[in-house]
């Protein structure tokens, strides 16, 4: 039988390590995090989810300040609004449920959202950072899976993994932090030739395709860990609903470790979000925040490849 992985317990001890942080930033007389959570139209799944994060928020002792919008607000007042949290002291961290409206670009809202207070980890800057190892905020859910992987393995170096998915949020920012733990990634996808000989070969097997029940027992080798990312909710022959995620649970038993859902990777995406607000507050106290991140122009031997200039070196 595989171990299973436990989110909720590695979650509740993440939050108890967020939480301590707070208290000592507190006593330390520094301000206490503030989180905005923007929640636009009454989307029934997204109102659930603010109110886990708020409650969430008091439990660690994080300050959570919560703007509800209605659904047929306008692209520009929801920008307003953003552009008054970036520029409030006792927000560290903004928000925005999505999905949005229709109506509203959600790449255009979640670009201005200012890099230092994007605790989501999705503005263009600290996806770069990310992928050049260069800090940042990192995902909530990535930064989740490579916590419950934390709790299986001391070291990467040199296992393969397979991430089955390519998504910006999740897909791709987990290949790149496993590049950064020495690891051997692929990245497939629901389209990838072979899919099933890949994964075989696969000391780790991170499903997050959106496809339920994709990952079967002889796509996995004995020993492997998996992590299941997916989570679907399907009709039962009963009709009633349950969750499923990406991999088939009950054919993976040899695998040595492999997450539930629910209760697997699911926990863990809100309390990165605590962390990554308590991390977004130190570095804008500290002035190390992904806004103040710039190039020394003095360090450049050719400052034009930049600015289009023309330095005394390449005259």
């Amino acid at each position: 039988m595989a171990d299973i992985i436990d989110g909720r317990a590695v979650a509740r001890k993440l939050d108890a390590e967020t939480k301590a942080q707070v208290d000592a930033m507190v006593a330390a007389g520094l301000p206490r995090p503030g989180l905005a959570v923007i929640l636009v139209g009454n989307d029934p799944a997204s109102e659930v989810y603010v109110g886990r994060k708020i409650k969430k928020c008091a439990e660690v002792g994080i300050t959570s300040v919560e703007h509800r919008m209605p659904a047929d607000s306008s692209q520009a007042e929801l920008l307003a609004l953003i552009a008054t949290l970036n520029e409030d002291p006792a927000i560290h961290g903004i928000l925005c449920q999505v999905p949005l409206p229709t109506h509203i670009d959600t790449g255009l809202v979640l670009r201005a959202i200012a890099p230092s207070k994007d605790v989501d980890g999705f503005h263009p800057v600290n996806v770069g950072r990310l992928s050049t190892g260069t800090g940042g905020i990192i995902p909530c859910t990535p930064l989740g899976v490579m916590k419950l992987l934390d709790t299986v393995y001391d070291d990467l170096t040199g296992l393969d993994v397979v991430v089955i998915g390519k998504s910006n949020i999740v897909g791709k920012p987990i290949a790149m932090l496993m590049l950064e733990r020495e690891a051997t990634v692929t990245v497939t996808h629901i389209e990838t030739k072979d899919l099933p000989d890949i994964c075989r070969k696969a000391d780790v097997i991170i499903a997050a395709a959106g496809a339920p029940r994709l990952v079967k027992g002889y796509w996995v080798k004995p020993g492997a860990v998996i992590i299941d990312v997916g989570i679907t909710r399907m009709k039962t022959e009963d009709g009633k609903t349950k969750l499923v995620g990406d991999v088939a649970f009950e054919e993976v038993q040899h695998a040595r470790a492999v997450t539930p859902v629910p209760g697997g990777v699911g926990p863990m995406t809100i309390s990165c979000l605590l962390a990554n607000t308590v991390q977004a507050a130190r570095e804008q106290l500290e002035g190390t925040s992904s806004d103040g991140f710039s190039i020394d122009w003095d360090e450049l031997p050719d400052r034009s490849m930049f600015t289009g200039e023309t330095s005394e070196a390449s005259a």
